[in-house]
C-alpha cells in the first residue's frame, strides 16, 4: 500500500511539474511562426550583441541577468556613469515588440528613429512614455504617464500591471502612422508630420528641439533615466 501511495504521490508531483513547464512561455526566443512573418530577435537574453550606448558613451549602468536586460538606476550603481542603450542598426517602417517592468517610482521610455546628433537621445527620436504612474514622487501631467508619446500625444486607456510586475508594449510605424500598444491595447494612434502635428510640436516642450521627431529612420534606444528597468522578449519586423 505505501509503495502504490509513493508512485501516486509521484506521478502526482511529476505532472505538476510538467504542466508548470508547459505553462511557462519560451523567453528571448522566436517561434517557427514569428520567423515566417520576419520577426528579428533584438536581445537573445545572454548578451547586449546587437546593442551599445548612446554616442559610444562609457556607461555602467546596463547589465544582462536572469534573462533580462537591466538598467541598474542610480540606487544601485553609484558610478552615475549613465546613458541610453541603442541598437547597432537603425530601422524606418517596423512593429516592435517587448517585455518591460518599471521599479517603484521609477522612470524610463522605450524611444525609436532616434539618430546622434544631440546630447541625449530623446531630443531626436520620439518616445513611448514608461513609469511608475501611480507611485512616481512628483505630479504627472496625462503626457508624461505610461503609454504616452511623451510630451506630445495622450493615451486613450492605460491598462498597467502593478509595479513589479511584466507589461508588453508593441509599437508599429509605418510611415507616419504610429501605434502604441499596451497590454494587449491600443492605447494611442497619430499621424506624425502632418500640419496638425507641427503645431502640438510648436507649442510644447520640443518647441526649443528643433530636431525632434523629424528623422524618418533611426535606432530603437532603451533609455536610463535613472531608475531601474527590466527589459525582456524584445523583437522586431520591418514593414
Amino acid at each position: 500500500m505505501k509503495k502504490k501511495l509513493f508512485f501516486v504521490a509521484a506521478f502526482a508531483f511529476v505532472s505538476v511539474a510538467l504542466l508548470s513547464f508547459q505553462s511557462t512561455p519560451n523567453e528571448n526566443i522566436l517561434t517557427k511562426t514569428e520567423k515566417k512573418e520576419g520577426w528579428k530577435l533584438l536581445f537573445d537574453g545572454k548578451s547586449m550583441n546587437g546593442w551599445r550606448v548612446y554616442q559610444n558613451r562609457t556607461a555602467t549602468s546596463w547589465e544582462v541577468a536572469n534573462g533580462e536586460l537591466h538598467a541598474r538606476g542610480s540606487v544601485t550603481d553609484k558610478t552615475d556613469k549613465r546613458s541610453d542603450l541603442i541598437t547597432t542598426d537603425q530601422y524606418d517602417n517596423f512593429e516592435l515588440s517587448i517585455d518591460w517592468k518599471i521599479s517603484k517610482e521609477g522612470n524610463s521610455g522605450i524611444l525609436y528613429h532616434v539618430t546622434e546628433e544631440f546630447d541625449a537621445s530623446y531630443k531626436s527620436g520620439p518616445e513611448y512614455q514608461i513609469i511608475d504612474d501611480l507611485g512616481f514622487p512628483e505630479h504627472l501631467e496625462e503626457w508624461q504617464k505610461t503609454g504616452a508619446d511623451y510630451a506630445m500625444h495622450l493615451t486613450t486607456s492605460r491598462p498597467t500591471k502593478p509595479v513589479g510586475e511584466y507589461n508588453h508594449t508593441v509599437i508599429k510605424v509605418n510611415g507616419s502612422h504610429v501605434e502604441h500598444w499596451l497590454n494587449g491595447v491600443k492605447i494611442l494612434e497619430f499621424q506624425a508630420w502632418t500640419p496638425d502635428w507641427y503645431a502640438l510640436k510648436a507649442k510644447g516642450k520640443w518647441k526649443d528641439a528643433p530636431g525632434y521627431g523629424l528623422a524618418k529612420k533611426g535606432y530603437i534606444a532603451l533609455q536610463d533615466h535613472g531608475s531601474e528597468v527590466w527589459f525582456k522578449n524584445i523583437k522586431l519586423r520591418k514593414l
